[in-house]
């Protein structure tokens, strides 16, 4: 099987369209560079994409413009943080919108509470953290990170976490690759899924992932034409269920470019329909 006619994908980074400004605010606060500082990168990664495409505007439904970019590429569905555009949408589109929640492990009981309270209410199928963006920025192996995981264990959900140096004028020593090996040693029980790469250091998330059964990896925020080649490979020999897509719409990545260049990506034919959706619906239970 090549790519499928109607890949049915579900995409665990999406979001609704929004105005960048506003909400890059928090990373804007600790830069030191003038162009992050002063708002000329609206998006702080935005050097990195060809087109981080438009803001939402006053008077448009954001919901309906997403789930109309999903239908055009054959996104199923997808994973949205939690706020009241996505309870919204997912009042609308009960079967197409799962939640996640955003968490800073500053706040370590409040992160805790809001976990607990997110989960009960609204169902929640993950947590979601970028290290490198709190502020201030917390290493994936700090015990301040500690009550978050366990959390996740005892109301059964993953946590994803941003691996590798980040897109934003921050450093990026925080979140590097090596820290996973400590927390997946610490937290058997733990599921992780890595975002956005974890370059320089794929090889080493690839010997990670044979190491530890609970850990994963999604290919968020990158266009598939540079999906790196570690990853390719181990997806097509011992990482055929440990693989996701992801995207980075409306970020940094518009969903027709993303699958348009998808097909391109030599995945062998075992790997299309894992990749795409199935190992999201077991790891998320979506």
């Amino acid at each position: 099987m090549s790519f499928p006619d109607d890949p049915r994908a579900i995409d665990l980074m999406i979001a609704f369209p929004f105005r960048k400004s506003e909400v890059y605010e928090f990373l804007r606060a600790q830069a030191k560079d003038d162009e992050t500082k002063s708002g000329e990168l609206e998006m702080p990664a935005g050097f990195l994409f060809d087109d981080v495409g438009d803001d939402a505007t006053d008077d448009e439904d954001v919901i309906e413009r997403c789930i109309a970019e999903m239908d055009a590429s054959g996104v199923a569905a997808g994973l949205f943080n939690l706020g009241d555009v996505a309870l919204d949408a997912q009042r609308r589109h009960p079967d197409r919108v799962h939640l996640s929640l955003e968490i800073d492990p500053n706040d370590i009981g409040g992160a805790v509470r809001a976990i607990r309270a997110a989960h009960t209410d609204h169902g929640i199928k993950a947590v979601t953290s970028f290290p490198a963006g709190c502020n201030p920025q917390v290493p994936i192996s700090d015990r301040r990170y500690y009550p978050i995981y366990q959390t996740c264990v005892d109301v059964g959900i993953p946590i994803c976490l941003t691996a590798g140096v980040p897109g934003p004028r921050v450093p990026g020593d925080c979140q590097h690759v090596r820290h996973f090996d400590q927390v997946c040693f610490d937290f058997p029980e733990l599921t992780v899924v890595m975002r956005h790469g974890g370059e320089p250091d794929e090889a080493l998330a690839v010997k990670l992932m044979l190491k530890y059964p609970g850990l994963h990896y999604s290919t968020s925020a990158f266009s598939p034409k540079y999906y790196p080649q570690a990853i390719v490979n181990y997806a097509n020999t011992r990482g055929a269920d440990k693989v996701m897509y992801a995207g980075y719409y409306p970020m940094g990545l518009s969903l027709r470019q993303i699958f348009a260049d998808l097909p391109d990506v030599p995945f062998r034919d075992h790997v299309w329909e894992p990749f795409l959706r199935d190992n999201a619906r077991r790891v998320f239970d979506l």
